[in-house]
Protein backbone atom coordinates (compact mmCIF):
# COMPACT_ATOMS: atom_id res chain seq x y z
CA UNK A 1 0.00 0.00 0.00
CA UNK A 2 1.32 3.31 -1.20
CA UNK A 3 1.76 6.22 1.57
CA UNK A 4 0.20 9.27 1.16
CA UNK A 5 2.30 12.16 -0.40
CA UNK A 6 2.20 15.12 2.27
CA UNK A 7 1.48 18.30 -0.17
CA UNK A 8 4.13 21.14 0.20
CA UNK A 9 3.62 24.25 1.94
CA UNK A 10 1.91 27.22 -0.02
CA UNK A 11 3.35 29.90 2.20
CA UNK A 12 6.27 31.86 1.38
CA UNK A 13 9.39 31.61 3.83
CA UNK A 14 9.99 34.19 6.29
CA UNK A 15 13.06 36.00 5.65
CA UNK A 16 15.42 36.13 8.07
CA UNK A 17 17.05 39.20 9.53
CA UNK A 18 20.70 37.30 9.99
CA UNK A 19 23.14 37.89 7.49
CA UNK A 20 24.27 34.66 5.29
CA UNK A 21 27.12 32.92 6.46
CA UNK A 22 29.78 31.51 4.09
CA UNK A 23 29.35 27.78 4.09
CA UNK A 24 32.28 26.37 4.70
CA UNK A 25 31.18 22.99 2.92
CA UNK A 26 30.38 25.08 -0.65
CA UNK A 27 34.29 26.45 -0.18
CA UNK A 28 36.52 25.19 2.12
CA UNK A 29 39.52 26.64 0.68
CA UNK A 30 37.71 30.34 0.03
CA UNK A 31 40.24 32.83 2.46
CA UNK A 32 39.57 35.99 0.48
CA UNK A 33 38.45 38.90 3.22
CA UNK A 34 35.72 40.60 3.37
CA UNK A 35 35.28 43.81 2.40
CA UNK A 36 34.64 46.02 4.74
CA UNK A 37 33.21 49.43 3.74
CA UNK A 38 35.06 52.84 5.31
CA UNK A 39 33.51 55.29 7.36
CA UNK A 40 32.80 58.81 5.34
CA UNK A 41 35.34 61.37 5.80
CA UNK A 42 34.28 64.29 8.49
CA UNK A 43 34.14 67.88 6.48
CA UNK A 44 36.22 69.09 8.35
CA UNK A 45 39.25 66.75 8.82
CA UNK A 46 38.58 66.43 4.93
CA UNK A 47 39.37 70.76 4.99
CA UNK A 48 42.35 69.95 7.08
CA UNK A 49 43.84 67.70 4.93
CA UNK A 50 43.30 70.12 2.27
CA UNK A 51 45.09 72.87 3.92
CA UNK A 52 47.98 70.86 4.89
CA UNK A 53 48.05 69.74 1.27
CA UNK A 54 48.32 73.33 -0.12
CA UNK A 55 50.88 74.57 2.65
CA UNK A 56 53.72 71.62 2.05
CA UNK A 57 53.07 72.61 -1.91
CA UNK A 58 54.18 76.14 -0.52
CA UNK A 59 56.53 75.32 1.43
CA UNK A 60 58.73 77.86 0.10
CA UNK A 61 57.00 80.63 0.84
CA UNK A 62 56.10 79.02 4.62
CA UNK A 63 59.86 79.23 5.53
CA UNK A 64 59.99 82.59 4.19
CA UNK A 65 57.77 84.00 6.28
CA UNK A 66 59.26 82.09 9.09
CA UNK A 67 62.77 83.82 8.11
CA UNK A 68 60.79 87.48 7.63
CA UNK A 69 59.35 86.63 10.61
CA UNK A 70 62.40 85.91 12.88
CA UNK A 71 63.90 89.42 11.36
CA UNK A 72 61.16 91.21 12.64
CA UNK A 73 61.25 89.98 16.40
CA UNK A 74 64.95 90.18 16.13
CA UNK A 75 64.91 93.86 14.88
CA UNK A 76 62.00 94.90 17.12
CA UNK A 77 64.05 93.46 20.25
CA UNK A 78 67.14 95.18 19.26
CA UNK A 79 68.05 96.76 22.76
CA UNK A 80 67.58 93.25 24.56
CA UNK A 81 69.76 90.91 21.77
CA UNK A 82 72.32 93.11 20.55
CA UNK A 83 75.38 92.41 22.12
CA UNK A 84 76.78 96.39 22.34
CA UNK A 85 76.04 99.92 21.96
CA UNK A 86 75.79 100.18 18.06
CA UNK A 87 77.28 103.87 18.76
CA UNK A 88 79.81 102.76 20.81
CA UNK A 89 83.63 103.95 19.01
CA UNK A 90 85.97 101.81 20.05
CA UNK A 91 89.32 103.32 17.36
CA UNK A 92 91.75 101.00 19.13
CA UNK A 93 89.80 98.25 18.19
CA UNK A 94 88.67 99.37 14.84
CA UNK A 95 88.40 97.06 11.38
CA UNK A 96 88.39 93.31 13.65
CA UNK A 97 87.80 90.84 11.90
CA UNK A 98 84.93 88.25 12.38
CA UNK A 99 85.64 85.50 15.21
CA UNK A 100 85.94 83.06 12.57
CA UNK A 101 89.45 84.31 11.20
CA UNK A 102 92.17 85.51 12.53
CA UNK A 103 92.87 87.89 14.77
CA UNK A 104 88.65 87.77 15.75
CA UNK A 105 87.06 87.72 19.03
CA UNK A 106 83.74 86.24 20.53
CA UNK A 107 83.19 89.75 21.39
CA UNK A 108 82.41 90.87 18.05
CA UNK A 109 81.42 88.02 16.13
CA UNK A 110 80.77 90.10 12.69
CA UNK A 111 83.77 92.46 13.89
CA UNK A 112 84.16 95.38 13.87
CA UNK A 113 83.92 98.57 11.73
CA UNK A 114 86.30 101.73 10.60
CA UNK A 115 86.00 103.26 13.80
CA UNK A 116 85.78 100.19 15.75
CA UNK A 117 81.63 99.98 16.20
CA UNK A 118 80.74 96.42 16.71
CA UNK A 119 79.17 95.01 13.17
CA UNK A 120 76.63 92.80 14.62
CA UNK A 121 74.55 95.27 16.76
CA UNK A 122 74.88 97.70 14.05
CA UNK A 123 73.04 95.25 11.75
CA UNK A 124 70.14 94.06 14.41
CA UNK A 125 69.44 98.36 14.86
CA UNK A 126 69.62 98.70 11.82
CA UNK A 127 67.22 96.47 10.47
CA UNK A 128 64.54 98.31 13.01
CA UNK A 129 65.34 101.59 10.55
CA UNK A 130 64.78 99.40 6.97
CA UNK A 131 61.50 97.55 8.36
CA UNK A 132 60.30 100.73 10.09
CA UNK A 133 60.49 102.72 6.34
CA UNK A 134 59.36 99.70 4.47
CA UNK A 135 55.80 98.80 6.44
CA UNK A 136 55.02 102.65 7.01
CA UNK A 137 56.06 103.66 3.25
CA UNK A 138 53.77 100.92 1.77
CA UNK A 139 51.08 101.66 3.81
CA UNK A 140 50.84 105.49 3.13
CA UNK A 141 51.42 104.36 -0.69
CA UNK A 142 48.76 101.57 -0.69
CA UNK A 143 46.41 104.69 1.15
CA UNK A 144 46.66 106.54 -1.28
CA UNK A 145 46.44 104.25 -4.03
CA UNK A 146 43.80 102.54 -3.30
CA UNK A 147 41.49 105.55 -2.79
CA UNK A 148 42.46 106.94 -6.04
CA UNK A 149 42.22 103.70 -7.97
CA UNK A 150 38.78 103.08 -6.34
CA UNK A 151 37.79 106.55 -7.63
CA UNK A 152 38.98 105.93 -10.99
CA UNK A 153 37.39 102.71 -11.48
CA UNK A 154 34.29 103.31 -10.04
CA UNK A 155 33.23 106.60 -11.07
CA UNK A 156 35.30 107.07 -14.55
CA UNK A 157 34.86 109.72 -16.60
CA UNK A 158 37.03 112.48 -16.22
CA UNK A 159 38.06 111.52 -12.52
CA UNK A 160 39.46 108.53 -14.56
CA UNK A 161 41.58 110.42 -17.05
CA UNK A 162 42.71 113.07 -14.24
CA UNK A 163 44.13 109.63 -12.15
CA UNK A 164 45.66 108.06 -14.87
CA UNK A 165 47.07 110.89 -16.47
CA UNK A 166 48.84 111.73 -13.19
CA UNK A 167 49.75 108.16 -12.78
CA UNK A 168 51.69 108.12 -16.08
CA UNK A 169 53.53 111.23 -15.23
CA UNK A 170 54.31 109.62 -11.96
CA UNK A 171 55.52 106.36 -13.25
CA UNK A 172 57.52 108.42 -16.09
CA UNK A 173 59.64 110.53 -14.25
CA UNK A 174 62.59 109.34 -12.87
CA UNK A 175 62.80 107.88 -9.22
CA UNK A 176 66.45 109.68 -8.00
CA UNK A 177 64.96 112.90 -9.27
CA UNK A 178 62.15 112.83 -7.08
CA UNK A 179 64.20 112.18 -4.51
CA UNK A 180 66.73 114.18 -4.80
CA UNK A 181 64.27 117.06 -5.26
CA UNK A 182 62.73 116.37 -2.02
CA UNK A 183 65.27 115.94 -0.03
CA UNK A 184 67.48 118.94 -1.26
CA UNK A 185 64.18 121.31 -0.06
CA UNK A 186 63.16 119.61 3.08
CA UNK A 187 66.48 117.85 4.00
CA UNK A 188 67.47 114.60 4.68
CA UNK A 189 65.70 112.03 7.68
CA UNK A 190 63.87 109.17 8.40
CA UNK A 191 60.43 111.05 7.91
CA UNK A 192 61.07 112.71 4.47
CA UNK A 193 62.24 109.26 3.11
CA UNK A 194 58.89 107.78 4.29
CA UNK A 195 57.33 110.06 2.53
CA UNK A 196 59.46 110.42 -0.79
CA UNK A 197 58.58 106.66 -1.06
CA UNK A 198 55.49 106.74 -0.49
CA UNK A 199 54.73 108.93 -3.09
CA UNK A 200 57.09 107.11 -5.60
CA UNK A 201 54.79 103.73 -4.91
CA UNK A 202 51.11 104.93 -4.99
CA UNK A 203 50.69 104.40 -8.77
CA UNK A 204 51.15 100.83 -9.12
CA UNK A 205 48.01 100.77 -6.36
CA UNK A 206 46.18 103.50 -8.14
CA UNK A 207 46.55 100.97 -11.67
CA UNK A 208 45.79 97.66 -10.44
CA UNK A 209 42.95 98.84 -8.33
CA UNK A 210 41.55 100.40 -11.13
CA UNK A 211 41.14 97.59 -13.21
CA UNK A 212 39.77 94.96 -10.18
CA UNK A 213 37.47 97.92 -9.94
CA UNK A 214 36.14 98.16 -13.51
CA UNK A 215 36.01 94.79 -13.68
CA UNK A 216 33.70 94.16 -10.41
CA UNK A 217 31.33 97.16 -11.35
CA UNK A 218 29.82 95.10 -13.54
CA UNK A 219 29.45 91.92 -11.74
CA UNK A 220 25.45 91.20 -10.96
CA UNK A 221 25.65 91.72 -7.22
CA UNK A 222 26.95 94.97 -7.89
CA UNK A 223 24.07 95.61 -10.34
CA UNK A 224 21.58 94.27 -7.95
CA UNK A 225 22.63 96.88 -5.11
CA UNK A 226 22.10 99.56 -7.66
CA UNK A 227 19.24 98.34 -8.39
CA UNK A 228 18.27 98.20 -4.63
CA UNK A 229 18.80 101.48 -4.52
CA UNK A 230 22.17 101.42 -2.06
CA UNK A 231 24.10 104.70 -2.30
CA UNK A 232 27.67 104.47 -3.80
CA UNK A 233 29.38 104.95 -0.57
CA UNK A 234 27.75 101.67 0.65
CA UNK A 235 28.68 99.88 -2.79
CA UNK A 236 32.10 100.75 -2.81
CA UNK A 237 32.84 100.06 0.84
CA UNK A 238 30.37 96.88 1.14
CA UNK A 239 30.41 95.05 -1.92
CA UNK A 240 33.56 96.27 -4.29
CA UNK A 241 36.45 96.80 -1.33
CA UNK A 242 35.94 93.38 0.13
CA UNK A 243 36.64 91.70 -3.12
CA UNK A 244 40.40 93.73 -3.34
CA UNK A 245 41.83 92.38 -0.39
CA UNK A 246 43.75 90.37 -2.41
CA UNK A 247 45.73 92.08 -4.84
CA UNK A 248 45.93 94.57 -1.84
CA UNK A 249 47.79 92.31 0.21
CA UNK A 250 49.91 90.72 -2.51
CA UNK A 251 50.99 94.19 -4.67
CA UNK A 252 51.38 95.48 -0.68
CA UNK A 253 54.02 92.57 0.40
CA UNK A 254 56.04 92.71 -2.76
CA UNK A 255 56.74 96.60 -2.41
CA UNK A 256 57.97 96.49 0.82
CA UNK A 257 60.91 94.25 -0.77
CA UNK A 258 61.33 97.09 -3.28
CA UNK A 259 60.91 99.56 -0.67
CA UNK A 260 63.89 98.55 1.30
CA UNK A 261 65.87 97.94 -1.59
CA UNK A 262 64.96 101.75 -2.61
CA UNK A 263 65.56 102.94 1.12
CA UNK A 264 69.20 101.03 0.98
CA UNK A 265 69.54 102.66 -1.90
CA UNK A 266 68.99 106.52 -0.91
CA UNK A 267 71.20 105.77 2.23
CA UNK A 268 73.66 104.27 0.20
CA UNK A 269 73.71 107.93 -2.07
CA UNK A 270 73.91 109.63 1.24
CA UNK A 271 70.15 110.95 0.78
CA UNK A 272 68.44 108.64 3.35
CA UNK A 273 69.51 108.11 6.92
CA UNK A 274 72.64 109.99 8.35
CA UNK A 275 75.31 108.29 10.14
CA UNK A 276 75.96 107.55 13.02
CA UNK A 277 72.36 106.35 13.22
CA UNK A 278 72.33 102.37 11.88
CA UNK A 279 70.98 101.65 8.59
CA UNK A 280 71.98 98.68 6.44
CA UNK A 281 72.45 101.06 3.53
CA UNK A 282 74.52 103.94 4.96
CA UNK A 283 76.18 100.55 6.31
CA UNK A 284 76.79 99.44 2.84
CA UNK A 285 78.23 102.71 1.64
CA UNK A 286 80.38 103.64 4.63
CA UNK A 287 81.93 100.42 3.64
CA UNK A 288 82.10 100.42 0.22
CA UNK A 289 86.03 102.08 0.59
CA UNK A 290 86.70 99.08 2.43
CA UNK A 291 85.72 95.62 0.25
CA UNK A 292 89.54 95.38 -0.46
CA UNK A 293 91.09 94.99 2.96
CA UNK A 294 88.13 95.16 5.03
CA UNK A 295 85.66 92.67 3.63
CA UNK A 296 82.93 91.87 6.10
CA UNK A 297 82.06 96.18 6.49
CA UNK A 298 79.57 96.12 3.02
CA UNK A 299 79.37 92.18 2.61
CA UNK A 300 77.14 91.54 6.22
CA UNK A 301 74.74 94.39 5.21
CA UNK A 302 74.56 93.56 1.67
CA UNK A 303 73.66 89.98 2.97
CA UNK A 304 70.84 91.00 5.21
CA UNK A 305 69.23 93.01 2.31
CA UNK A 306 69.49 90.37 0.05
CA UNK A 307 68.07 87.67 2.81
CA UNK A 308 64.88 89.99 3.75
CA UNK A 309 64.19 90.97 -0.07
CA UNK A 310 64.17 87.57 -0.84
CA UNK A 311 62.12 86.32 1.91
CA UNK A 312 59.61 88.98 1.22
CA UNK A 313 59.64 88.31 -2.46
CA UNK A 314 58.80 84.10 -1.55
CA UNK A 315 56.15 85.62 0.79
CA UNK A 316 54.25 87.53 -1.84
CA UNK A 317 54.29 84.69 -3.95
CA UNK A 318 53.21 81.99 -1.71
CA UNK A 319 50.43 84.89 -0.83
CA UNK A 320 49.27 85.51 -4.25
CA UNK A 321 48.79 81.59 -4.69
CA UNK A 322 46.79 81.02 -1.74
CA UNK A 323 44.63 84.16 -1.92
CA UNK A 324 44.01 83.31 -5.92
CA UNK A 325 40.56 81.65 -6.75
CA UNK A 326 41.82 80.66 -9.83
CA UNK A 327 45.02 79.00 -9.24
CA UNK A 328 44.61 75.20 -8.39
CA UNK A 329 46.88 73.92 -5.98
Amino acid sequence: MRAASVPDDPRPAAPSDAPARPSAESAPGDRRPIAVAEPPTRPAEARRRAVLRRVARLRWGVAAAAVFAAIVVVSALAPVIAPHDPLAVNVGHRLAPPAWMQGGTTDNLLGTDQVGRDLLSRMIYGGRVSLVVGIVSVFLSSLIGVTLGLAAGYVGKRTDWVTMTVVNVMLTFPFVLLALAVIAVLGPSLLNMILVLAVAGWPIYARVIRAEVMAIREREFVVASRALGMSHWRIVLRQILPNLVSPIVVVGTLQVAQVIVLESFLSFLGLGIQPPTPAWGNMLGEGRLYMLNSWWIATFPGLAIFVTTLAINLMGNALRDWLDPHMKL
